[in-house]
């Protein structure tokens, strides 16, 4: 009997925690560490959360296609220690990102760098080049 609630206990919580595990999930999975793409365009919105920021930007990666790509980015603590604030994008803000593309072809890719209209990095140095 004391086995079975223990089996049941442990059920439980992995069910509850599961997702949690999910919600973070590891570089290699999503992206293709062996390519990198260049995006120009638009922010239309940045968002400073946990577990990862994200920005979303209206722009092209070169082949004059425009459409909507999603940027994760790391968590706040880390863009912090890089010199990036909530203000650091706006919505309206011209910017170019390099990155990592996704595996499965998505408009989906990991921060390495954004610069300004100015070609002024966002925050002090690239992503992915040890500096965590």
């Amino acid at each position: 009997m004391m086995v079975r609630k223990g089996l049941i206990a442990a059920g439980v919580l992995t069910a509850l925690t599961g997702g949690a595990a999910m919600a973070h999930h590891s570089f290699a999975v999503f992206f293709d560490e062996t390519r990198q793409v260049k995006l120009t365009g638009t922010v239309t919105s940045f968002r400073f959360t946990n577990p990862h920021g994200t920005i979303v930007l209206n722009g092209s990666d070169g082949t004059g296609r425009q459409q909507e790509w999603r940027i994760e980015t790391n968590a706040p603590s880390v863009l912090q220690r890089r010199g990036w604030t909530r203000a650091s994008l706006k919505p309206g803000d011209r910017v170019t990102i390099e990155g990592w593309p996704s595996r499965d072809g998505k408009p989906y890719v990991r921060l390495r760098l954004a610069t300004d209209a100015q070609g002024k990095p966002v925050g002090l140095t690239a992503f992915g080049t040890g500096d965590n």
